[in-house]
């Protein structure tokens, strides 16, 4: 799993910080930067969750190509 780009920029065009899309989610801004940078593989219910956050399928934001 490499550094999770798509859910960077995703989180950007939306103008939202670690922060914002972690409290938005309920995690602390720890697991953002987490996933962000491919340390962390988050549960299937967290990627839902995200993706609802950003208006995002799993599909954009998750699975690799």
């Amino acid at each position: 799993m490499g550094k999770n780009l798509k859910l960077k920029s995703a989180r950007a065009a939306l103008g939202l910080t670690q922060q914002e899309l972690a409290e938005r989610v309920g995690v602390t801004r720890q697991t953002i930067v987490a996933i962000e940078r491919g340390d962390y593989n988050p549960t299937i219910r967290l990627c839902t969750q995200i993706c609802r956050a950003l208006g995002k399928t799993l599909d954009d934001l998750f699975w690799e190509e």
